[in-house]
Formats: C-alpha cells, structure tokens, sequence
C-alpha cells in the first residue's frame, strides 16, 4: 500500500495498513515511477503535482474503505456543505449514521461503520472513481481552489463526477444548472430553497434559520425525508450552529460584530454581504484568494454600503479593485491592524451598522485555520474595543 501526503488522512490509513508507505515531495528518490500498486492521493496533493502524475493507479480513500454493503450520504458543492453534513447527521444519528468525511474525521478512522454520512470535497471527488453515494446532495457551485484544479470547469466536473457512477436506484438532489448532465440516478432539480422545500412539502416557515443556513437545514431535510419519510421540525431547529459562520456578538461598547471567518471564497462573502444588505458594513476582506477571478465580489460590493479593510497576502489586489470599482479601501495587511482601524472609525454605537469578518479567501497564509482566523478576530475586539 502506498500513499501520496503525510496528512491526516495519509496517517489515518497507515492506522489501518501499518504497512502503508508514505509519501511526499521530498521522498522522489525513494518512489517507485514503474510501480503498479494502488496508491491512495491525499485530498490535499493537486493533479498537478509530480508525484501524482507519475502515479499509474491513483485512488481516493473512499476507493479504498468504501464498499457496496455500506448506505452512503455524499453531501458537496462550494459553500454549506459542512453545515448540511452537521445538520444531517443531528437529523439521523438516532437512525445509526456516523459522520466523516472533510468535516474532519477520514474515512479510515470510520471503518465497519454502516451507515456514513460524507461532506465530500472536490479534491476527494476528482480522485475517486470506483465508488459512488446512495444518495448525493449537491448545493450550488461557484468559483474555488482554481489553483488546485486548474479552471472552474474542472472544478466543476469533480464535483458532478458522482453522477456519473451513480444508478437508477440512487438518488441525487442537483442544482437546476446541471438538469440536463447525463446519469443514471433519479434526479430531484432545485432552483433555490423555496422550490426544493415545496417539492418535499417542507414548510420552511416552521424552521427558525435564515439563509444561507435555510438552504442547508432545507436540503438535510430533504435528505432525511429520502432516507425515513420523516420531516422534523422540533428536531431541524434544535441544531446548534458551529461558531465562525456570521456569528453575531456584541463588544462592551454594543457594536455589532459578525465573524464569518468560514467564507474562504467569494461566494460565502456575497451571500453574508445580502444577509446584511440593509446595513452599512465595515468588511474585512482579504488573504489566500486561491488564484480567483474577484470581480464579481466587487461588482456585489457596489450594490451595498460597504468600506473594505484589506488584509493578508493579496491586499494589493483589494485596493486596485477597490479603485476600479470606486469602492472605499483601507490597506491594513493584518487582522489586528483591520480591527484596531474599525474600532477608531465606531467608538460608539450606530444602530444600522456591522463590522464583519468575512474575508473571501484562504487563511493559511497568516494563520492555522479559518478557526484560528475567527478566535483571533474575536480576541482583538474584546483587547481593544
């Protein structure tokens, strides 16, 4: 058994295959070019990488541990895929599933575990061929990890390859976009909350979230409905939201503040820009873009009362697109110095206000994690408002 990465997921499997040989750049010398074995691609590792290339039979992980006689939810798409797999898993955990995937527990660590409930990422996806989801649950798909598949399109077609292997008994719930893909699976199409909720007589006026987290109950309802025939609403509404998705809090000053730290791309940007249309908005924007076209975050930002705060490694692309689209920048570079500016500009209360963190882009470059990111959004406020 060989794997490409060093990871946790790589690790994961040696857990499992103690004989597992791992691999990564630094180990060319070692790695056999002509070898026909198996090799397992860490979601992490891109298509492009030299190894990757040279390997003559890749696989995902869930080619290795996924096997017919398991039921498996799949559950992708660029943003709300974390929020969906958490509130299905709330919704079916009495019913025996276990939860995995890319919301942080590999696959191998699932092993002899039935019943599976899966956020799967596009990285995951591109590598797997073998196996297929029971049910899949597409939400919408916008532009991301460009640097790591190398156009939209392929970005694209990782994220629809499941259709491909699935059969007439599977089910898949899909974006209208993508109505006339060819495959197998019974396909139910939506064009946005409303309609899949009407299609499964779902009353979304009973259920205590609003969007973009309405969509993502919405669908794990839908979900639960294919699986047991049961809509639940006590349950559904129950769910606890996970921090650093526009979190609200209140410093001691009564300033509103949103941590939205999840929105690594420009699409969970736009849509917490909407939640809060009606307000003026102190945004802070910026670091690892992942190589994204940001126009169309700019063209959003000028249909709303916002003032950037331009943060990580592309700040200097913020403030030429600031200029181009006349929108009002602050250069800051790092998170502290963005606060510490917003903080100055609303020492006192103003009712119609919200200073949001909600950055369209990767944290990696200035932290460990979008977590990381978030925790210390929120330190800095209580250490200076």
């Amino acid at each position: 058994m060989r794997v490409l990465g060093k990871g946790k997921t790589a690790l994961a499997v040696q857990e499992v295959y103690s004989d597992a040989k791992l691999y990564d750049d630094d180990d060319k010398e070692e790695f056999d070019f002509t070898s026909e074995e198996e090799t397992v691609i860490s979601p992490g590792i891109p298509p492009h990488n030299f190894l990757v290339q040279n390997t003559k039979n890749p696989i995902s992980d869930y080619d290795l541990f996924l096997n017919d006689s398991q039921y498996t939810i799949w559950i992708s798409g660029t943003n709300g895929k974390t929020t969906t797999t958490s509130m299905l898993y709330h919704l079916l955990k009495d019913d025996g599933f276990s939860c995995g995937g890319n919301i942080g527990v590999p696959l191998a660590k699932l092993q002899g575990k039935e019943k599976l409930i899966l956020e799967t990422s596009s990285f995951t996806l591109h590598y797997t061929s073998k196996v297929k989801p029971n049910i899949y649950i597409l939400l919408p798909i916008s532009e991301d990890h460009i640097y790591w598949h190398g156009s939209f399109s392929e970005y694209e077609n990782a994220k629809l390859k499941p259709l491909t292997m699935m059969e007439k008994s599977d089910i898949a719930i899909i974006p209208s976009k993508y109505k006339d893909f060819k495959t197998k699976a019974t396909l139910y199409i939506y064009e946005d909350t409303t309609d899949v909720a009407n299609q499964f007589k779902i009353n979304i006026s009973q259920i205590h979230f609003k969007e973009p987290f309405l969509q993502d109950s919405v669908l794990a309802m839908v979900a639960t409905k294919l699986y047991n025939q049961t809509i639940d609403y006590e349950k559904i509404n129950s769910f606890i939201q996970d921090p650093h998705k526009l979190e609200e809090f209140k410093d001691r000053n009564g300033n509103l503040w949103v941590d939205d730290s999840k929105a690594t791309n420009i699409d969970a940007t736009i849509q917490a820009l909407k939640t809060y249309k009606k307000n003026s908005i102190n945004l802070i924007l910026g670091g690892d873009d992942k190589g994204v076209d940001l126009s169309p975050l700019f063209q959003e930002i000028t249909k709303y009362n916002v003032t950037i705060f331009a943060i990580g490694t592309n700040t200097q692309k913020l403030i030429e697109l600031s200029k181009r689209y006349n929108i009002i920048c602050k250069s800051c570079n790092t998170l502290e110095e963005a606060v510490k500016k917003i903080i100055q500009n609303c020492g006192y209360t103003i009712e119609d206000s919200i200073n949001m963190l909600s950055p369209a882009a990767a944290s990696l470059d200035q932290f460990n994690s979008y977590v990381h990111r978030g925790t210390e959004f929120k330190r800095l406020i209580n250490e200076n408002s």
